[in-house]
């Protein structure tokens, strides 16, 4: 589908997302962290706009997402539903504000929610955070999960490899699934799964099914929108695709910009008062 056939003037929410869905239109998402950007996806069509804790990375430089603060979330999410009008626009909780204590994961969320006015929450988890989920769903918010591949565990992984690859952990992964679907979560994303096993969570569940280097047999997509348009350079999974090469055109145009002001050629008279 191209930009020209999007339907821009109408509201994406949770309910149209299950419509999506439903009709086989696959989803748009990408993440986004400041106005500017979160301006210029939604300008586009993006359905889904996700202020992703990878901020921890992406606009923090740290190695892994678990120092971000919900302060910091919210800060970025602030600055995102301020240029947004069309996409939805889903929050991530960051680590510590949700795990092992749903009564302040209720807390968080609800600051999420009022602070920033975005729309839904993402957590990452399945049954051991199940607690949590019921408690901020029972309070109105939309959650949308996350499976698989979760950054926030990473110590407890220890690598960043494809999960869920033996059945144990794949069954462990669609009865997850199955139990976000069954108490109210309006969509999940998985990350970094086998293509097959992806397509059969998609097929079991009613609600959307995101993926990030999941295959195509899911509802939709997600990717970083810092890796997809080339901006970090330093990160290249097999599930990246690079639409752009924007390092290389800044690093072009800061270049010339500073030849220009050694030189005397900027300003021109043109360009002074």
């Amino acid at each position: 589908m191209s930009t020209n056939t999007i339907d821009n003037s109408r509201k994406v929410t949770t309910r149209r997302l299950i419509e999506m869905k439903h009709r086989g239109e696959k989803i748009s998402m990408l993440t986004a962290y400041d106005y500017s950007s979160a301006k210029i996806i939604d300008e586009a069509g993006m359905d889904v706009i996700l202020v992703g804790d990878s901020a921890s990375n992406v606009m923090a430089g740290n190695v892994t997402t678990l120092p971000i603060t919900l302060d910091q979330m919210i800060y970025h999410a602030k600055s995102v539903m301020k240029a947004t009008k069309r996409a939805l626009v889903v929050v991530d909780l960051p680590f510590g504000s949700y795990q092992g204590n749903s009564k302040e994961a209720l807390a968080s969320a609800i600051r999420i929610m009022k602070e920033s006015h975005a729309e839904a929450v993402k957590m990452e988890g399945g049954a051991e955070i199940r607690e949590s989920v019921e408690r901020i769903l029972s309070a109105g918010i939309p959650v949308m999960g996350h499976l698989g591949l979760t950054p926030q565990s990473i110590n407890k992984f220890g690598t960043y490899n494809v999960r869920a690859r033996e059945q144990e952990e794949a069954d462990k992964l669609i009865a997850d699934a199955r139990l976000l679907e069954e108490i109210g979560c309006f969509a999940i994303v998985l990350e970094k799964i086998p293509a097959q096993l992806a397509g059969e969570v998609a097929r079991q569940l009613s609600i959307p099914v995101i993926g990030i280097g999941a295959g195509g047999k899911v509802d939709g997509q997600v990717l970083v929108m810092h890796d997809m348009l080339g901006i970090n350079k330093g990160f290249s999974p097999r599930f990246l695709r690079r639409y752009a090469d924007l390092a290389g055109i800044m690093n072009t145009a800061i270049q010339n910009y500073i030849k220009d002001v050694k030189s005397g050629d900027f300003p021109s008279p043109e360009e002074s008062y």
